[in-house]
């Protein structure tokens, strides 16, 4: 995610855990949200309940004060932030459900500050990237949830009608030309702006929404931010909150079912299981998993009492993708004999070839053994 996002031109940032009492308030998540926050941390040296500390729910003031700390060209624009932060949610107990739902949770999330000419190209940018998170996590069941406002109640909208009417074009558009099945909802924008949600079914066939991208034009205002125009006046910029994968944490769950654990090789946690035939083979396997280690595979040895055949069982049931086995022979020719968790033999392979091998899969991120 954090080469991609860099990819795509974000530019990765930090932010404290804690935050302000005023700095909620001014964004108005306190008015809104203020039953699900941890309660306010006020201690002597805080005069009034404004100046107390509390975790921090959500980023986008964090990331609007650090687009604030210093003037903007129109040139500069669009501003990328993202940063993969912790938030603190005070979720009732009977709402929490594994790794779906959590009290602190991880997000990778992201705000942009850009001019309204920019706005087309900026979600067509923000599309690209979900899709290519996707894709190259193996996910291709998925559909957009496009939430537009009612045009009859347009008071009951932040911005004027005409900026509306150019995010939603450009929000369609984006989506359309993708060519990815999208369902509009009416009424169901937020009152700040249009937004698309990507809903993604797992093995289940349960929907869950994963990436979103928001258009807001109240907290721009609400922060009074801006930049210096062509003509050389301050203008107000728009602002888009973008999540890929949303909460790690659920993403990860999604990604467990989804595979049945059994992850691609380059997303598996252990990616080789050594497997010495005899205690005379463990210094053999010792040099093995160096040779691992030094191109960057996470490995381990199985250095159990146990029979190679049940070793080789044991790391097929934790879905590990390569088993290698080494006796005297391996050992001679420099050699490993390679299992898949697939249990398929590929017998013995010079260890140079399956590094290569290895490496080349990873590099790709192929979904391939």
């Amino acid at each position: 995610m954090r080469e991609t996002q860099e990819k795509y031109g974000y530019q990765h940032v930090w932010t404290s855990h804690l935050g302000k009492v005023r700095l909620y308030k001014t964004s108005k998540h306190w008015f809104k949200y203020r039953e699900t926050m941890f309660p306010v941390m006020q201690g002597e040296q805080e005069s009034s309940e404004d100046d107390a500390y509390m975790l921090k729910p959500m980023n986008c003031p964090h990331h609007i004060l650090l687009y604030k700390s210093q003037m903007h060209s129109y040139r500069e624009l669009p501003v990328r932030y993202a940063e993969f932060a912790t938030l603190y949610r005070d979720e009732k107990a009977g709402t929490l459900t594994g790794l779906t739902r959590v009290r602190s949770l991880t997000q990778d999330d992201a705000h942009v500050f850009l001019r309204p000419d920019q706005l087309q190209e900026e979600f067509d940018r923000a599309i690209n990237l979900a899709l290519e998170v996707f894709n190259t996590y193996g996910l291709t069941d998925y559909w957009i949830s496009l939430s537009l406002r009612d045009p009859a109640k347009q008071e009951e909208y932040a911005g004027d009608a005409e900026i509306w009417d150019r995010a939603e074009s450009a929000l369609k558009a984006a989506v359309k030309n993708k060519g990815i099945e999208y369902r509009e909802v009416i009424g169901e924008a937020a009152f700040y702006g249009p937004k698309t949600d990507f809903m993604v079914h797992d093995a289940l066939g349960r929907d869950w929404q994963c990436s979103t991208i928001q258009l807001d034009f109240i907290q721009p205002e609400n922060f009074e931010i801006e930049y210096i125009g062509e003509d050389g006046q301050p203008h107000r910029p728009i602002m888009i909150h973008r999540a890929i994968m949303g909460s790690t944490e659920r993403f990860m769950a999604l990604l467990i079912e989804h595979f049945a654990g059994a992850f691609p090789v380059w997303l598996s946690p252990v990616q080789v299981m050594i497997i010495p035939i005899a205690d005379r083979h463990s210094e053999y396997a010792g040099k093995v998993a160096d040779v691992l280690k030094a191109a960057g595979v996470r490995v381990e040895i199985d250095t159990r009492s146990e029979r190679m055949n049940a070793k080789v069982r044991d790391a097929q049931l934790q879905k590990i993708p390569y088993m290698l086995v080494v006796g005297d022979k391996e050992a001679a020719e420099n050699a490993v004999a390679v299992r898949l968790r697939t249990n398929e033999n590929l017998g013995a392979t010079p260890l140079a070839s399956f590094v290569e091998r290895i490496s080349e899969i990873i590099k790709t991120r192929s979904q391939e053994l």
